[in-house]
C-alpha cells in the first residue's frame, strides 16, 4: 500500500461548526493525529508483515474514513451510524476503530467465539447496518447478518496473515479514498464512540454506551496508574474486540505514542516468541494466559530480558502463581487492573509495590474514579463485611443501548451498581469475593467461590480451579470445585477436599470436586462458570442420604 504525504487537522470553515467547539476539540480521533504531529516516524502498528509509523497510521485512518463517509463500503457512513466489527486483532482493526471515531460514527465490536444466533442478536439490537469482517469471519458474519438484522453490506477487513478476499465483498484497500486530509465533521466529545456488548456470562448482553469523553478520560486513568508511555513497546494478543485490550492498552498507547505490536493468536508459543522478537517491554493478560505461558516448554527458553511491565485482569491472580512469576521473571514489575466494561473499563488498581503485600486485592480507585463497598441501604460497609461495588466516574457509560430498565436498575442512588461483591480493608484496599450471582448460599450459609479457589490453588498440581454452586438434595447449594490438574501430576478428589479443610471452614469446603480438562473461557480470559453449572447441573441431584 502506498502512503501519501501527512494529514492536516480539518479545515476551518462554517460548515465545520463552532469554531470554538473545533478548536477544542478532544475525541479518540484527536489523539491519534496528535501523536502523529509530534512523532511522525516513530513506529506506532506492526501486525504480521504490516508496519505503520505514526503518520502512515494517520493518514491510513484518514483515507479510510473519507472512503466510509464517501460510500465506498456500499453505503455512506456517518456520525451516529453504527458499524459492527467481526474479526480477530489486526492492524484494519486498529485502523477502522480510530477511522469510526473520525466520523462520529459508532464502533460495535463483536465477540468472534459467539454463534451465529448471538452475532445476529447484537447486530439486530445495536441496529448497525455496517458488518466489517476479518478473513475466517466471513461465514459467521454472513449467516448472522442474514438473520432479520438491518446490515445491509459486509467488507472485508485484511488480517494478521495474506488471505484470499471473496470476490463478492469490499476490501480494505477499496475502502481507503485518495483524500488524505481528515474529513470536516463537526464532533463532540459526548457523542457516542462505541456499544461494547457486556459478556453476557450472566443474562443477555447489555450494549454499554460510552462516548468519546468518557474514552478519553479512561485512557488519562489507565496512564497514570499503569505508567504507560512512549517508550514502550506493548504486544496485544488477547482479543481488541474486548475494551480491556482496545481501551486499556491499544488506546493508551496510541494517546502517548508508544509503539504496538499486534496479534490474533493469543496462543503461548507465539506469544513467547513475539515477546522475544519483538523486544515488548509491556504486556497485558489474563491470569489464564499467564500460568498458560509460564506451564509453555518454550518459556525457559525464550529470551523475555525486555519484559519490565506486566498487567492482568479478568480474574485475581492466585498467590501462587504471583510468587511462580517472581522467581521466574525478577525483573517484572505487575499491576492488577480490575474493572468492567461499563467504566470504560478501567476502575480500580492494585500497584506493584502492593502484589504480595495485598495479594488477591483489586486495589483502590485509580486517578479518575470514585469506588465504594456499600450494603443494600448504600451504606458503606464495616472493614471485613461483603457488599456491592459502586461507582462514581466521567469514565462511565451513558447508559444501556435500548434499554431504559437496566440503566435505571445500575444507576440507582446515583451511583453506578458493578454486580461485583467484595471487602474493603482499613487501607481502603478492595477485594473482590464474587459475582452477586456466584455468591454459593450453602445450607444456610454464603460462601464466596473466590476465598475456596485461592485456597485450593494452594495444593501443588492444581492448574486451574473453578468454584461453582450445583443442586443438593440437602445443603441446596453444594460447594464444587471443578479442578485442572498440572501436566504429569494426579490429584484425587479426596487429597482436594482435604487440603481444603486444613484451610477452610467446613462449610466452605467443596463437597464434590470434578476434575476437568480445560476451563471454558471467553476470548478475554474469564472463566464461564455458566457453563460449568449448566454441564455438572444433575450430578449432585440423585445423592445417596449418607453422601450427604
Amino acid at each position: 500500500m502506498q502512503h501519501p504525504a501527512p494529514s492536516s487537522a480539518p479545515a476551518s470553515s462554517p460548515a465545520v461548526g463552532d469554531f470554538a467547539s473545533v478548536a477544542r476539540g478532544h475525541t479518540l480521533g484527536d489523539l491519534l493525529r496528535r501523536s502523529a504531529a509530534r512523532l511522525p516516524d516513530k513506529p506506532a502498528i506492526r501486525c504480521g508483515a504490516t508496519a505503520w509509523t505514526y503518520r502512515e497510521f494517520d493518514v491510513v485512518v484518514n483515507r479510510l474514513a473519507n472512503g466510509l463517509a464517501a460510500g465506498q463500503a456500499g453505503l455512506p457512513v456517518g456520525a451516529g451510524d453504527r458499524v459492527a466489527v467481526l474479526s480477530r486483532n489486526s492492524h484494519t482493526f486498529a485502523a477502522i476503530r480510530f477511522a469510526l471515531a473520525r466520523l462520529g460514527a459508532v464502533l460495535v465490536p463483536i465477540n468472534f467465539m459467539l454463534n451465529a444466533d448471538e452475532v445476529a442478536y447484537i447486530l439486530r439490537h445495536s441496529q448497525a447496518r455496517l458488518l466489517a469482517v476479518g478473513p475466517d469471519m466471513v461465514s459467521l458474519g454472513e449467516s448472522a447478518a442474514a438473520r432479520d438484522t438491518a446490515v445491509e453490506k459486509i467488507v472485508w477487513l485484511d488480517g494478521e496473515d495474506p488471505a484470499d478476499k471473496p470476490g463478492a465483498l469490499v476490501g480494505f484497500d477499496q475502502l481507503l479514498a485518495a483524500t488524505t486530509q481528515a474529513p470536516a465533521v463537526a464532533l463532540d466529545s459526548r457523542m457516542l464512540a462505541q456499544i461494547i456488548y457486556t459478556s453476557g456470562t450472566e443474562s443477555l448482553p447489555k450494549g454499554a454506551m460510552l462516548t468519546h469523553e468518557a474514552v478519553c478520560w479512561e485512557y488519562v486513568s489507565c496512564v497514570v496508574e499503569g505508567e504507560i508511555a512512549e517508550a514502550d513497546t506493548l504486544l496485544h494478543a488477547l482479543p481488541l474486540y474486548h475494551c480491556a485490550q482496545l481501551d486499556v492498552f491499544l488506546g493508551p498507547a496510541v494517546y502517548v505514542g508508544a509503539s504496538s505490536v499486534i496479534t490474533g493468536k493469543p496462543t503461548p508459543d507465539n506469544i513467547l516468541s513475539l515477546l522475544a522478537a519483538d523486544r515488548i517491554n509491556s504486556f497485558f493478560a489474563p491470569p489464564s494466559i499467564w500460568i498458560a505461558l509460564l506451564r509453555s516448554p518454550a518459556f525457559d527458553a525464550t529470551d523475555l530480558s525486555a519484559l519490565r511491565k506486566g498487567y492482568y485482569g479478568a480474574a485475581i491472580m492466585p498467590v501462587a502463581v504471583l510468587k511462580e512469576i517472581a522467581q521466574r521473571l525478577p525483573q517484572i514489575r505487575l499491576w492488577n487492573f480490575y474493572g468492567q466494561t461499563e467504566i470504560a473499563p478501567l476502575a480500580t488498581v492494585l500497584k506493584p509495590e502492593d502484589q504480595m503485600r495485598k495479594a488477591g486485592s483489586a486495589g483502590r480507585a485509580v486517578l479518575n474514579v470514585e469506588t465504594r463497598v456499600v450494603d443494600d441501604a448504600m451504606q458503606d460497609v464495616r472493614i471485613g463485611e461483603i457488599g456491592e461495588i459502586v461507582h462514581r466516574s466521567p469514565q462511565l457509560l451513558t447508559g444501556y443501548f435500548n434499554d431504559p430498565e437496566r440503566t435505571a436498575a445500575s444507576f440507582e442512588g446515583g451511583w453506578f451498581h458493578s454486580g461485583d461483591l467484595a471487602v474493603i480493608d482499613d487501607e481502603g484496599y478492595i477485594t473482590v469475593v464474587d459475582r452477586k450471582k456466584d455468591m454459593i448460599k450453602t445450607g444456610g450459609e454464603n460462601v464466596a467461590s473466590r476465598e475456596v479457589e485461592e485456597a485450593v490453588y494452594r495444593l501443588d498440581g492444581v492448574s486451574e480451579v473453578a468454584v461453582i454452586g450445583l443442586p443438593h438434595p440437602y445443603w441446596i447449594e453444594a460447594v464444587t470445585a471443578c479442578v485442572v490438574v498440572k501436566a504429569g501430576q494426579a490429584l484425587s478428589e479426596e487429597q482436594v477436599i482435604a487440603h481444603c479443610r486444613s484451610q477452610l471452614a467446613t462449610f466452605k469446603s467443596p463437597k464434590k470436586v470434578v476434575f476437568v480438562d480445560a476451563l471454558p473461557k471467553n476470548p478475554s480470559g474469564k472463566i464461564l462458570k455458566r457453563e460449568l453449572r449448566n454441564r455438572f447441573e444433575d450430578l449432585l441431584k440423585d445423592l445417596p442420604a449418607e453422601n450427604r
